[in-house]
């Protein structure tokens, strides 16, 4: 399994509008754009650090899996990283680790699949691509 490089940073945020007073305003990342995905479930804001993207999540439903890893680590925090691959399915397949059973709908309609993070030290890490 190869990887094309870094996509993007995540951080799970409780509210996107408070975490771009630091990251937008105070620290001058642009926001490239935000769009709400999986069914209304989740809003995710990319802004631009140059050679990758900051993702900010935010769960938008109560019931969001989500919720209960902001309570876990005290609120705002580095979730996971991901990288870049030519086809989720084909990087699924070969990938060296047990993934997620399914992908789920990334940005600008990408797909994307999470690794199970027991196998790669309890970092979250997440494949992403066509």
């Amino acid at each position: 399994m190869k990887h094309q490089g870094l996509d993007h940073f995540a951080i799970a945020v409780p509210d996107t509008e408070a975490a771009l007073k630091t990251w937008r305003d105070t620290l001058g990342f642009p926001v490239l754009y935000s769009e709400v995905v999986n069914h209304g479930t989740t809003r995710l804001t990319h802004l631009d650090l140059g050679n990758t993207h900051l993702q900010l999540v935010e769960p938008l439903t109560a019931d969001h899996p989500l919720h209960a890893w902001l309570a876990k680590n005290g609120g705002a925090g580095l979730h996971h990283f991901c990288l870049k691959v030519a086809d989720v399915s084909t990087a699924q397949a070969e990938s060296p680790v047990p993934t997620a059973p399914a992908a789920h709908q990334g940005t600008q309609g990408k797909r994307a699949l999470f690794l199970d993070k027991s196998a790669t030290q309890g970092v979250q890490v997440e494949f992403t691509g066509p």
